[in-house]
């Protein structure tokens, strides 16, 4: 189990859950062609917006398999949420989680997403003691694929055309990292 003492702070950001007064600041981003085009989703108008937030706002910790931890990533200086992470818990038995990441492109290249990764893999590995934690991006998002290999992760698979997304067939990597290859690099 897992559930951390909020607010979390790295060098420069504050991860903390999910307030229904984050709907702003999240549909900044979310409503973006850009931040949309390699996701499940489409650009989100406001209500999908305040829906997606209501609905991280109560994934504050993981108790079991399948539950999801979602973050604000907070930019204190600027005293708005640059973005979001998260780390689900995939399995139980064989200590496997996923991180997932969205930022907003007007914060972007600055490292924020990678100290923000960066600390979801340090919850994962120390203080819910999964062996493995994977991500996924759409084979067209170099920008994430790059993300991950900053954290250490290595791409383990290509699957060509695996998912049918918005009308077209789209390839995704996996990349992983084990917990002995991050203790390596801590």
């Amino acid at each position: 189990m897992l559930r951390p003492d909020y607010p979390i702070t790295t060098d420069r950001l504050l991860l903390r859950p999910f307030t229904t007064d984050d709907t702003a600041d999240v549909w900044a981003y979310q409503r973006q062609p850009e931040v949309a085009r390699y996701l499940l989703w489409e650009p989100r108008d406001r209500d999908q917006a305040r829906d997606a937030v209501a609905q991280m706002a109560g994934e504050t910790r993981l108790d079991a398999e399948g539950d999801c931890l979602s973050l604000a990533v907070v930019a204190p200086e600027l005293d708005a949420i640059v973005g979001q992470v998260e780390l689900v818990w995939r399995s139980e038995k064989h200590r496997e989680g996923e991180l997932g990441y969205i930022f907003n492109p007007d914060h972007q290249g600055r490292g924020l997403a990678t100290e923000a990764a960066r600390e979801v893999l340090r919850l994962g590995f120390e203080e819910l003691g999964l062996h493995r934690i994977i991500g996924r991006c759409n084979a067209l998002n170099t920008a994430s694929a790059r993300l991950m290999e900053r954290l250490g992760m290595r791409r383990e698979a290509h699957f060509v055309q695996n998912a049918h997304v918005k009308g077209v067939w789209r390839d995704e990597l996996v990349y992983a990292i084990l917990r002995s290859e991050w203790q390596d690099r801590a």
